[in-house]
């Protein structure tokens, strides 16, 4: 049961069809960080168009539908063969110093 005072969750999968969301994107009201709670305000002279994009939070229609995470293989294998080293001859002259 819902306080009547609170604001509804909503939940992305009820608007749009989604795939694999985490909750994050799920319920996107249940994220509190954004901007509009600054104090004291920012001054006007110093606002740019690029922090509008992150002034308001996100609603479950700015977030993505769909959620393809990045695997970690290349920094696993990496971990376990270490960094690549170049063991060839140097011929580069050196830098004079005048």
């Amino acid at each position: 049961m819902q306080c009547p005072d609170s604001e509804p969750f909503y939940r992305t999968s009820d608007f749009y069809k989604t795939c694999g969301l985490p909750k994050r994107f799920e319920y996107p009201s249940w994220f509190h960080g954004y901007g509009l709670q600054k104090r004291p305000p920012q001054h006007p002279f110093y606002k740019t168009t690029s922090s509008d994009y992150g002034r308001y939070p996100p609603t479950v229609h700015t977030v993505p539908t769909c959620f393809h995470p990045n695997t970690q293989e290349f920094t696993t294998l990496l971990a376990k063969t270490g960094m690549y080293r170049n063991y060839s001859l140097n011929t580069g002259l050196d830098p004079t110093i005048y």
